[in-house]
């Protein structure tokens, strides 16, 4: 039965009826209200996610409004951040759980984080539905990857971190980048994150645009993606080309990582682009003209440049004068004086030279250069300064097997040959006469300038001996000396310290002799006849056997005067003593 339909029944006046009514329906919306008021309460379950406001903030809680009878508590802890700080203000809706209420005393204990991480994975699961992406940031390095934290820690495999392998995973550390969710298990708390498969979606749509746009002699902006020794990878979006090492500049690069660093943003020009293979060749030099295009015009011959010593050879040294552009000093124009045998014995890799261009041929990329041209050159005066025939004095710089070098001045030497140390003496090494560092005199004999050689005499200093041996061993004169030597074909025999004279096989005796070896020993005394003289050769021709043969001439000719003077004394004694019969014969008293 209505309110109504009781009215009806009982005589009330009409301003009784009224009041009644209007009392009756407050009534029924006090009830309702509190029956709202309990119902709501009874929808709030323990462990369930709600919507609150903050309404206090002490030192030890945070109090939130839930719609509830009484405002739920959360640790003030939940709500101080990394330096300690709290990061709570009066009025923040924020999402707490429910964890348990007292009926008793009226407690209600919230969490924040914990709400949070249930929303956490209801996100986990929307995005692994809707194969979106999360954003997470890189905590720790764990084994086999790295762990992020997104809400609730999830684990980076290693492969996945990016398209190459990393190979300092700990450099990740404290970055935020945004994953796919390979796959996730609530129970477990187990998820599965990937940034290698956005990258690899993201390349793609990247590398289709590029290959549209992509053409031969196109420059283009990239971004250093490997090193290698002969090159560097560049990333052009989606799609690498290689810059090789020899066009990476006109000049001498050795190795890539001396230009580039990984990550580095570069212009390069596309030299060639195979779009079947997706094969992408890149030049950075050629953004610029070739600089021996104007080196002509730049160096001309005769021009001092300054340069960076870039590579040293046996047979010179290689100068970088500008980018692209190297000459080369031969060893030959390093030095007027100095022998240099090598380039490390006055330069090394890294020096700056000064130097004078000799030629240039743009076309072979070829400069010579020459160092000793900064230098007047001491040979176009050596000649006006020591005529051949001026004694000139020095220490012997060096002492080798045909000769000895003698310092003279500005860094030349004079050569001494073997054959002009002594007139006489045989000489086998220039050691046995002299020592470095010694003091000796000489004579100028030649120089040639063209070929940088100063040739000096020491037995010129005197007069040659053999002038005057004509004199001194006339031809058919008797000499006697100790033989030096014995060899098959005669004799050699000194005359005086320096001077030899040779016996012949055939002038040994009068018997025929195959050879004087054996029947002569260095060092006999014989006694020869000078039969031939030739100072030019230096030859003096003796004779054994001419001797002997003059010995029986004497003893021939002797005899014959011996018995001459008999003869001639008998015929006197006859004549005497027929003369003394004639007298007896006239006078006989006698």
């Amino acid at each position: 039965m209505t309110v109504k339909d009781e009215l009806e029944k009982q005589p009330f006046s009409e301003m009784e009826l009224s009041a009644s009514a209007e009392e009756h329906e407050a009534e029924e919306e006090m009830d309702s209200m509190h029956d709202l008021y309990e119902q709501s309460f009874r929808n709030i379950q323990e462990g369930e996610v709600i919507r609150g406001r903050i309404v206090q903030v002490s030192d030890d809680f945070v109090m939130v409004d839930i719609g509830y009878k009484s405002e739920g508590q959360i640790s003030i802890h939940e709500f101080k951040d990394e330096k300690g700080q709290v990061q709570a203000d009066i009025g923040d809706e924020i999402d707490v759980l429910l964890e348990f209420h007292d009926d008793d005393d009226g407690t209600i204990h919230l969490s924040k984080e914990k709400a949070a991480k249930i929303k956490v994975w209801d996100d986990i699961s929307r995005i692994y539905g809707e194969d979106g992406t999360i954003e997470g940031k890189i905590v720790a390095k764990v084994k086999g990857g790295l762990a992020v934290d997104i809400g609730v820690q999830a684990f980076l495999p290693g492969s996945q971190v990016d398209l190459r392998p990393v190979r300092n995973l700990e450099s990740l550390i404290g970055q935020t980048f945004p994953f796919k969710v390979l796959k996730y298990n609530k129970k477990r708390r187990n998820v599965v994150l990937s940034r290698r498969a956005l990258l690899e979606k993201e390349r793609e749509s990247m590398k289709s645009h590029t290959l549209a746009t992509l053409e031969d002699s196109k420059v283009v902006e990239g971004v250093v993606k490997n090193i290698t020794d002969y090159g560097v990878f560049v990333d052009l979006g989606g799609i690498d080309g290689l810059l090789h090492i020899t066009d990476m500049s006109w000049g001498r690069v050795g190795h890539p990582s001396e230009l580039f660093q990984i990550g580095d943003r570069i212009n390069v020009k596309v030299l060639s682009f195979d779009k079947e293979n997706e094969r992408v060749s890149l030049g950075l030099k050629q953004l610029v003209d070739d600089p021996w295009m104007r080196a002509e015009d730049r160096y001309p011959v005769g021009t001092k440049v300054r340069g960076k010593v870039v590579s040293l050879t046996d047979y010179g040294a290689f100068v970088e004068i500008e980018e692209g552009v190297e000459g080369l000093i031969h060893v030959s124009e390093m030095s007027w004086t100095k022998k240099i045998r090598h380039p490390s014995k006055i330069l090394t890799v890294g020096d700056e030279v000064e130097a004078v261009v000799l030629s240039i041929n743009p076309e072979s990329k070829r400069i010579s250069l020459g160092m000793k041209q900064l230098e007047s050159n001491p040979w176009d005066v050596i000649a006006q300064k020591y005529p051949v025939g001026t004694t000139i004095a020095g220490k012997i710089k060096n002492i080798t097997d045909f000769g000895i070098f003698i310092g003279i001045d500005e860094g030349i030497d004079g050569l001494v040959h073997i054959s002009d140390i002594s007139w006489t003496k045989r000489v086998k090494h220039p050691s046995e006469v002299f020592r470095k560092n010694q003091e000796v005199q000489a004579i100028v004999l030649n120089i040639d300038k063209e070929n940088e050689r100063f040739s000096l005499g020491i037995k010129q200093l005197e007069s040659d001996p053999w002038e005057s041996i004509p004199q001194r061993y006339p031809l058919g004169s008797l000499v006697a000396g100790p033989i030096t030597n014995v060899t098959d074909f005669g004799l050699f025999v000194e005359l005086e310290e320096g001077i030899e004279g040779l016996v012949h096989v055939s002038e040994i005796s009068k018997e025929k002799i195959k050879s004087p070896v054996g029947q002569f020993k260095q060092g006999d005394q014989i006694t020869a006849k000078v039969i031939n003289i030739s100072p030019k050769e230096r030859k003096i021709g003796l004779s054994i056997k001419r001797t002997e043969e003059q010995d029986d001439r004497s003893n021939y000719d002797e005899y014959v005067n011996t018995g001459k003077a008999a003869t001639s004394n008998l015929g006197e004694l006859l004549k005497e003593e027929l003369e003394a019969r004639a007298n007896s014969t006239i006078n006989p008293e006698k």
